[in-house]
């Protein structure tokens, strides 16, 4: 799978237009750290993949085995060490209006670690880098 954005970042500090075909998000900083918080910060977009995903999958998964649930709620939160060199996500989720017994839950618990951006973030990853001038 192949996925392409572009980031425009102008003369407005941090304030950043992120495109993704014909779709458009707004990336900015917090005010202490000099933006104007119009958007979600980049660690809060990296957080917000792994969020989305993961209720995704759990979705499908459900949909093929016609488990139902009003709602998938998929709580993130993502906690950086000091040096910023490890990071630990905790994912918690919640499934409203859902009866399900002890090996549907089992199941879906495995499930949500397939969630390929799971996938990504807890495989090897290399960053190439290009800069044009």
């Amino acid at each position: 799978m192949e996925v392409s954005v572009k980031a425009v970042l102008g003369t407005q500090l941090y304030y950043t237009e992120v495109t993704a075909g014909d779709n458009v998000l707004i990336t900015d900083e917090p005010t202490d750290l000099g933006g104007q918080n119009k958007g979600f910060n980049p660690f809060e977009i990296l957080a917000t993949s792994l969020a989305s995903c993961t209720a995704a999958t759990l979705r499908m998964y459900m949909d093929r085995k016609q488990w139902t649930a009003e709602k998938i709620v998929v709580e993130v939160d993502m906690i950086r060490d000091a040096s910023g060199t490890k990071t630990t996500f905790n994912r918690k989720v919640h499934f409203e209006g859902a009866s399900l017994d002890a090996d549907m839950a089992k199941r879906l618990y495995i499930i949500a670690d397939k969630c390929p951006v799971h996938k990504v973030l807890t495989g090897e990853v290399t960053i190439n880098t290009e800069l044009a001038i």
